[in-house]
Parts: C-alpha cells; sequence; structure tokens
C-alpha cells in the first residue's frame, strides 16, 4: 500500500472530529471521497499532510511503509504528498513565479499554458494575493503538482471553477500526474470531479467516519444526490472495511 490510514481519531481541541477513519490507498489508484460539508474531509487532509494543530489521539498514517502520524509537513512534502488545500495563506512580498520556481521539481508552465489555462495575471502576484476564485484554484494546483508526488489530495478542487476551466484542469492533473503514476485523493462535497475521472475507489464520510467504501462511484451518486448522504449508512454498497 500507498497510504494506510489506521483507526484515526483526531481532536481539535475538545472536540472529537475524525472517530475511527480507516482506508487505503494503492500507488497509481484514485479515490474520491465525497462527504457533506463539516463531516471531517478538509481535517482528514490537513492530518495527512501534517497540520498537527490537530491532535492524533488514537492510530496512525502511513505512507511508504514508514508512520508519519507525527512527522512535520515538510517532511511529509519531501517523501512524496502533496495538497492542493481549499484555503491557501497569503503570502505578501513572494512572488507566485518565485515560489513555484523554488519548490518545483519540473518545469511545467508551458504545458500549463497549451492547457488555456491564463496564468500570467497570476504569476506576478504576490502569493495567493488578490486573485479570483477560479485563478485561486489554478494557484492550488499548480502548487500541488509541480512537486511531482506519489500523493496528490486535492481538497474541493471542483468548487469554485465552471465547466470549462474544470475540465481544463482535470485535463492538467491527468497529463501532469495521473499519467506519470501518481495515486490521486480528491475530495469534494458536489462530486462535480467524477464527470472527468472514474475513480478506483470512491469513499464516503459521514459524521467523520467513513461510511461507504465502493467501487461503484456512479450507484453511490445516484444514491446521494437522490436521498442524501445519510441514506448511504443503510445502502447495500455501504462497507467499513478499509
Amino acid at each position: 500500500m500507498l497510504l494506510e490510514i489506521k483507526n484515526l481519531k483526531v481532536k481539535f481541541g475538545d472536540k472529537e472530529i475524525l472517530k475511527g477513519v480507516n482506508f487505503n490507498i494503492k500507488p497509481k489508484e484514485k479515490v474520491v471521497l465525497l462527504g457533506p460539508n463539516g463531516s471531517g474531509k478538509t481535517v482528514l487532509a490537513q492530518v495527512i499532510a501534517g497540520n498537527r494543530k490537530y491532535k492524533i489521539n488514537q492510530g496512525k498514517i502511513v505512507f511508504s511503509h514508514k508512520d508519519i502520524s507525527n512527522l512535520s509537513p515538510e517532511k511529509i512534502t519531501k517523501m512524496g504528498i502533496s495538497l492542493a488545500w481549499q484555503a491557501p495563506p497569503k503570502i505578501p512580498g513572494v512572488k507566485f513565479q518565485d515560489f513555484l520556481s523554488k519548490i518545483s521539481k519540473s518545469k511545467i508552465i508551458n504545458d500549463i499554458e497549451n492547457f488555456d489555462l491564463k496564468i500570467s495575471s497570476i504569476l506576478e502576484n504576490e502569493l495567493n494575493t488578490n486573485i479570483s476564485g477560479g485563478e485561486k484554484k489554478i494557484s492550488e494546483l499548480l502548487q500541488a503538482i509541480v512537486l511531482k508526488p506519489k500523493l496528490a489530495i486535492f481538497d474541493e478542487i471542483d468548487s469554485g471553477l465552471d465547466m470549462k476551466n474544470l475540465k481544463r484542469v482535470c485535463q492538467l492533473i491527468e497529463k501532469e500526474l495521473l499519467k506519470k503514476g501518481a495515486a490521486t485523493l480528491f475530495i469534494t462535497h458536489n462530486g462535480h470531479i467524477l464527470n472527468y475521472f472514474k475513480p478506483d475507489k470512491t469513499l464516503v464520510m459521514v459524521d467523520g467516519k467513513i461510511i461507504c467504501q465502493s467501487k461503484n462511484y456512479q450507484q453511490i451518486l445516484k444514491t446521494i444526490k437522490k436521498y442524501g448522504y445519510e441514506k448511504c449508512k443503510k445502502c447495500q454498497f455501504s462497507s467499513n472495511r478499509p
């Protein structure tokens, strides 16, 4: 396995947010994590990436056969995990293009322009500053893929993009990550990303737990759209096995 999450319980302050999460990701696997707002999806992504403002009370995170539960974000990134997160911090005084050059393991700017993603307007900007919602998504994507990760985690990459730009973003992910052997974890509330990727495995998180795991993403989407996430708890495809 590339990533193994074992009985992970996480608190923020006195509140337990993750309540015994179990799942795994194989090398090159495409995994989608669906769930309503407030279910713990973003916290899970942050904990995997090393954000220790959340306290791991139980369980562990294993990446490439090494326990990374207590490693810093810098060490986790160097091991091969990148995260495109919902609210990247603004960093005044640092140009976006300088930041990309500093962290990049590849030169992909020309490839990005070929996908007609208008990035010239943000390259000269200070990092994550004075950009639109769509430009912010492009910024998140670039910061994740230039690291050439073994596992790329995208937190709501399909939120705030129109379908045209979402398609372009997905084409870039396909070219720069999937075709180069990276595993991916797409975290989404609305499921729009599934219009472009057929996942190998789909997970559903509700109230801090993975309540469903299935290869049949179409059935899961159909159930959620018709009945909402609560129906997943009773669905015939529901499984809590890792």
